[in-house]
């Protein structure tokens, strides 16, 4: 029905007024979100209202996660975010390619339903939790980023990444480890009730205690 109402000359008056609303709304962070999958509120999480979801039926996303604005979630194969995940303005997240079924079909493409749509690729993408995604980066279909993970800005990102992976460029690579970024910090007061992976801080105080014991005996 929709489609047809798109389609129709009722279409032009419609992509008017929704072109001449955009000029006039300034984007703003909207606190709060409901995960649909889940069907629960995510009081502590933060989207702006320019970010476009596309399927939210297949957006999984836990709460303390901050999305900026202009970005887009393709969820149509799946997305899920773990908590305390960030992505900066103008980042993107795709779960789907079209680039084959359009070759294929050609004209016949905007007819065809979607689950028949010769060549259509989806595959899902999972963010681990408190990873942070650079201004501008795009996710595509199939990446999977471990927990405590960071993009650089302006990346492309497609693949497996394990923990506290430091990723940058297109195709984006692994360059970095984010536990050295941390490291200074892990004896600050008050750091046990705030670092977001307890076994992780542990480890990283016995590396640090046996790079103390080797620098002191060499």
């Amino acid at each position: 029905m929709l489609r047809r109402l798109y389609l129709s000359p009722v279409g032009y008056i419609i992509s008017l007024v929704m072109n001449v609303v955009g000029i006039f709304t300034r984007p703003f962070m909207v606190y709060g979100y409901y995960c649909r999958p889940d069907k629960r509120f995510l009081r502590y999480t933060r989207i702006s209202s320019s970010v476009k979801v596309l399927d939210a039926n297949q957006f999984r996303v836990g709460d303390h996660c901050w999305i900026g604005h202009y970005s887009i979630i393709d969820a149509s194969g799946g997305v899920t975010l773990g908590e305390g995940v960030q992505f900066g303005f103008l980042s993107a997240i795709f779960s789907h390619s079209s680039h084959a079924s359009i070759r294929l079909l050609g004209k016949r493409y905007i007819d065809m339903p979607t689950e028949q749509r010769l060549g259509l690729e989806r595959a899902p993408v999972k963010v681990g939790d408190y990873c942070f995604i650079g201004t501008g980066s795009i996710l595509l279909p199939g990446t999977v980023l471990g927990k405590g993970c960071v993009v650089a800005v302006g990346s492309v990102v497609r693949g497996e990444f394990p923990d506290h992976s430091v990723i940058a460029g297109n195709p984006a690579r692994r360059v970095g480890d984010t536990r050295k970024h941390d490291t200074p910090y892990i004896n600050e007061p008050g750091i046990d009730e705030t670092y977001f992976d307890p076994e992780r801080l542990a480890e990283l105080r016995r590396l640090q205690q046996q790079d103390n014991i080797e620098s002191q005996t060499s």
